[in-house]
């Protein structure tokens, strides 16, 4: 058993890391800035207030804690601006405490794209890889939920975009959790660098059919161009790591289950 703490634990990420490492065993501390009400919570987690930003409660809230998971994403405007800033009082902290390993969850290939919430992530990775800290990080590619909520919200509009020459390699949550408190459990003093991919690497057409199939959605397939730099980044399949899959949960699979809950 490992005492861990989630930076982050009530986010998307952070709450799927929290279930996974209470089901491993492990004693669980959820930090955030605000508690969520007790129906959110993970039974069997302690939820603890600590802002990293300002510092306020972090002492507190990382005392005995061996292995700290940094969980916490924002997509714009200050709170992205931010998180650089906030990965780094993240290790500041955990050294302090005497934390023995801090883990990083991040996107795969993020250096590579001149999107400014890739550029974020690329700078938040360099901070635990320059750190004087026993430190992991975990390229993850996108989630099954970010491609299906692009397909949910064009839907109200009559459409589900599939972009031109767009592949996904996409990853559930709770697979990326489980290679995160894997991580946890690492001992040495050495850095690591993980990759985790989905199953299978599907254009965005093929999820889009299959989107469109469990949902019963009504909305039109429309093929789309998606220009920019996000777009060459896409249609070069840098999103995409196929030697590296660590999840096992299908885009169906996740979609069916989502719906069903």
């Amino acid at each position: 058993m490992v005492n861990l703490a989630v930076a982050g634990g009530t986010g998307l990420a952070g709450r799927a890391v929290v279930a996974e490492a209470i089901v491993a065993g492990h004693k669980v501390r959820s930090l955030s800035r605000h508690i969520p009400p007790a129906d959110q919570q993970v039974a069997g987690a302690d939820y603890v207030r600590a802002d990293f930003r300002s510092g306020v409660g972090v002492a507190e809230a990382l005392d005995g804690v061996e292995v700290l998971i940094e969980t916490m994403d924002a997509r714009s405007g200050a709170a992205l601006k931010a998180l650089p800033g906030m990965s780094v009082a993240v290790l500041d902290s955990a050294a302090r405490a005497g934390i023995r390993r801090c883990v990083l969850l991040t996107i795969i290939n993020a250096r590579e794209c001149a999107m400014n919430y890739y550029q974020v992530q690329a700078a938040r990775a360099l901070s635990y890889e320059k750190s004087e800290m026993p430190t992991t990080v975990v390229e993850a590619t996108q989630f099954h939920n970010l491609v299906a909520g692009i397909f949910s919200a064009a839907s109200r509009m009559g459409i589900i975009p599939a972009f031109r020459g767009v592949c996904f390699q996409a990853i559930s949550t709770a697979d990326v959790a489980a290679v995160l408190v894997a991580e946890a459990g690492r001992g040495g003093q050495e850095k690591v660098s993980v990759r985790a991919g989905g199953p299978d690497v599907q254009t965005m057409h093929e999820m889009a059919q299959i989107w469109k199939s469990v949902t019963g959605s009504k909305a039109v397939i429309s093929q789309l161009p998606l220009p920019g730099s996000f777009g060459a980044f896409l249609r070069a399949g840098r999103n995409l790591i196929p030697d590296d899959v660590a999840g096992a949960v299908e885009f169906r699979e996740w979609l069916a289950g989502h719906a069903a809950g």
